[in-house]
């Protein structure tokens, strides 16, 4: 249902050629105005391929795990982020440090050892990875977030993850409404919880450590090529990742080029 303590007349929006500007839409999903689009460039080209499956695509030609039992492809460093008593991991391997292309995996825990459920291809920022994320680098932070929260345009397709429904807040950070490339890019999201305020919307402004690192980055429906920060995955993605992961079991998501997540 829709969040009711927002409105669209609530001074969170920001209304592309209105009178309202009381936060900027750029600061949504890793400052979007800064690219013309919706945390894309249209220029890019799409990569192929990506199903869900049972395989382990995501870490081919990448190193052991740290631990017996830990997560492929993330070493020790990384691994120790992740806190104890989570069981659902989505993890995200860029393909470089320079690159906008990558592979999310869906992992859950059984026992001691964490099973791949699905993998899909991925997009980040257009610029690749950091581990200093700015505002307008375009470039998507390496780390170890939480997963919290959620939302859409669309009504829920089922999750138990909070879900914050409205068609204008999102819509709202779409800088040309008019480009069907990426008009639905925000139909579902699940913020990631960089810099930001756990158990808000997605869409909500505050940026504890200051606005000059960014914020607004989401994961979100794919449009075939890189974003401004934020994290894509197709359709069938985001719809898996919003009926699968539950509260419960302390979702998080690791995330960074593969040389930096094994390092």
């Amino acid at each position: 249902m829709r969040n009711s303590t927002d409105t669209p007349s609530s001074p969170r929006y920001a209304r592309h050629g209105g009178a309202r500007h009381a936060i900027s839409a750029a600061a949504l999903c890793g400052v979007l105005l800064a690219v013309g689009t919706a945390c894309g460039d249209p220029g890019t080209k799409a990569r192929s391929g990506g199903a869900a499956g049972n395989g382990n695509p995501a870490v081919s030609g990448s190193s052991s795990p740290a631990s017996a039992g830990g997560v492929p492809g993330v070493g020790e460093r990384m691994g120790k982020q992740i806190p104890d008593d989570t069981r659902q991991l989505v993890v995200v391997y860029g393909d470089d440090r320079d690159s906008a292309e990558g592979t999310a995996v869906l992992y859950e825990k059984q026992g001691a050892r964490w099973k791949q459920s699905a993998s899909w291809p991925s997009h980040n920022g257009r610029r690749g990875w950091t581990t200093d994320h700015q505002l307008d680098d375009e470039r998507s932070p390496v780390g170890v977030f939480s997963l919290t929260d959620s939302g859409g345009t669309l009504r829920s397709p089922g999750t138990k993850l909070p879900y914050y429904y409205d068609d204008h807040a999102y819509a709202a950070s779409v800088a040309d409404p008019d480009d069907e490339a990426h008009a639905h890019d925000f139909d579902y999201v699940i913020a990631i919880n960089y810099n930001r305020l756990k158990g808000t919307p997605p869409y909500d402004w505050s940026r504890p450590e200051g606005v000059e690192k960014g914020g607004g980055i989401w994961l979100h429906l794919d449009h075939g090529d890189g974003t401004s920060a934020c994290v894509t995955v197709p359709a069938a993605g985001i719809k898996t990742l919003l009926g699968t992961l539950d509260p419960a079991d302390h979702p998080m998501v690791v995330m960074g080029d593969r040389d930096r997540l094994k390092g």
